[in-house]
């Protein structure tokens, strides 16, 4: 078998539909487009994980409110801040992230 042929950098227009992937969408999806692989993995990988802890904070909070409204009771709504506060920690450092990735795949990218 031969050696397959380089690849030639992505266009311009690719590049800036990686970025608004990564940026808008999802951390992550932009960098596995962008051929960046093992980046776009463990992005992804955050911001999911990000994201399920802050839906976990926010189902137990409303669970929460709505054991008080059914109980009629005097208990305060403590729910575990720490899920949301480690999910939006989560989240910011793969958008941050998936950010330096979209410049280095733009950076990187030829001409449209």
């Amino acid at each position: 078998m031969g050696a397959t042929p380089p690849r030639l950098p992505l266009s311009r227009t690719k590049a800036r539909t990686c970025a608004v992937l990564n940026l808008l969408a999802t951390p992550g999806l932009g960098s596995l487009l962008g051929r960046k692989r093992v980046e776009g993995v463990f992005q992804l990988l955050l911001a999911v994980a990000g994201f399920l802890l802050i839906v976990a904070w926010f189902l137990t909070t409303l669970f929460r409110f709505y054991q008080l409204m059914d109980l009629h009771a005097n208990v305060p709504p403590n729910s575990p801040a720490w899920l949301g506060l480690w999910g939006a920690a989560l989240f910011l450092v793969a958008w941050v992230w998936s950010l330096f990735t979209s410049i280095s795949i733009w950076r990187a990218a030829g001409p449209a």
